[in-house]
């Protein structure tokens, strides 16, 4: 009997719906376990991982109890002169790419494809060079009061951001502004500023910007855009050191549940479109004023 092509997709589907129905999102777990702080998963050679991979990683480390940021497969271990440790697991990650096959017609076309493979946290590894092992910061411990440099961050990224009495956070599409509660009715400022990462990552959607409204618009459509927003709030948060604040509606959930049920690809996308946001979003903040006024 044939075995089984593994299906990537799929996997990583399942391991992900598996950890939402338990109760812990991947995208929520940097914060968790005591162990990690608040990074980016890393390649061996500095380079940061993305989209699906952050999440598989942040999984991975937070269940695992790893605190290093770095990652390598087996053989770039032995290539750096260290040894993964007797009894090690590795972690999943993928690989996406493209082939070139002749079609019917002898064109050259690009096939893309997904594949999975192994890698290491740093802290499995034995005789690392000393800077593989360095422990990230924690989040910042923000009290309740604004705080100036997070306040210029948002700032430069150019959105239009309002403040007034109505208790809710939203990105109002048809004005192209966000309406936040004023700081000091927040019980931290760390739930303020990743209340508003979360509706900035709405805000990238427009059709102004990355236009994602209108290219993700099935019955699934609100709840993938939730998905959307809270990766890439967790993923903004990493980079600029605040935890974010996590939508705790079942309703949520049980959208996110029913999109990737019905389509084990929808996780990749989501991923991939929230690390498109955040990209958005350091970009736009790491414009000069001259630029953005031009």
């Amino acid at each position: 009997m044939a075995k089984a092509k593994f299906d990537v997709y799929q996997h990583v589907t399942d391991e992900i719906i598996a950890q939402i129905e338990a109760g812990t999102p991947p995208w929520r777990k940097p914060w968790t376990g005591g162990a990690g702080g608040v990074q980016m998963p890393a390649r061996f050679n500095g380079e940061d991982y993305r989209g699906i991979n952050v999440l598989m990683l942040w999984a991975t480390a937070a269940s695992k109890g790893y605190a290093s940021e770095g990652w390598m497969t087996y053989r770039q271990a032995q290539e750096l002169g260290a040894q993964v440790r007797k009894g090690e697991k590795s972690a999943t990650v993928v690989k996406f790419g493209t082939i070139e096959r002749e079609t019917e017609e002898g064109e050259e076309k690009k096939v893309p494809y997904c594949r999975a493979y192994r890698v290491f946290n740093a802290d499995q590894i034995d005789g690392l060079p000393d800077t593989f092992y360095t422990r990230p910061e924690q989040p910042r411990d923000l009290g309740t009061s604004a705080d100036p440099e997070l306040e210029a961050f948002f700032a430069r990224t150019g959105a239009v951001i309002h403040s007034g009495p109505e208790p809710q956070a939203y990105y109002d599409l048809r004005t192209d502004h966000i309406h936040m509660p004023p700081i000091e009715t927040f019980l931290s400022a760390r739930t303020f500023y990743g209340t508003l990462g979360h509706e900035l990552c709405h805000w990238t959607g427009a059709e102004q910007r990355l236009d994602r409204f209108k290219r993700f618009s099935n019955r699934t459509a609100y709840a993938f855009e939730e998905l959307v927003a809270e990766i890439g709030a967790c993923m903004l948060g990493v980079k600029i050191g605040v935890e974010p604040e996590f939508d705790q509606s079942a309703s949520y959930v049980e959208g996110w549940l029913i999109a990737m049920k019905g389509d084990n690809r929808a996780i990749f996308r989501a991923a991939s479109e929230a690390q498109k946001a955040v990209d958005f979003i350091l970009g736009e903040a790491g414009r000069s004023a001259a630029e953005q006024a031009a």
